[in-house]
């Protein structure tokens, strides 16, 4: 299934068990994923590529897939390692296609 808007609530992202519990919920990470950030950027990296079979969240080449994190103000308040950890990560996930001459594929949009 294509998509273009996935939301993120900030709230459910405690600590980092129910963070990637959070985000294989919503983007349908693969029964396989490892639970740690190395294994998230994996799979966020693959969002444009469906036959990899890393998510069920997936968009064409070219095309972005929004990360709208809603109660992210409460989120870097009171669990700033994630919050830290989600953005420096969906960063890198796009510099690492970048190196490889593909187009980004991961676009934060924060609602407080």
């Amino acid at each position: 299934m294509i998509h273009n808007l996935v939301i993120v609530d900030g709230r459910k992202l405690k600590d980092w068990n129910s963070f990637h519990r959070e985000f294989s919920r919503v983007f349908g990470f693969p029964e396989f994923y490892g639970k740690n950030m190395n294994a998230w950027i994996d799979c966020m990296s693959s969002l444009s590529d469906p036959e990899d079979g890393m998510s069920t969240v997936t968009c064409a080449k070219g095309q972005m897939v929004i990360l709208q994190v809603e109660h992210a103000a409460e989120l870097k308040a009171n669990h700033r390692d994630l919050y830290e950890a989600l953005v420096d990560c969906s960063a890198f996930v796009n510099w690492r296609l970048i190196e490889v001459g593909e187009p980004p594929v991961l676009a934060l949009s924060f609602n407080a």
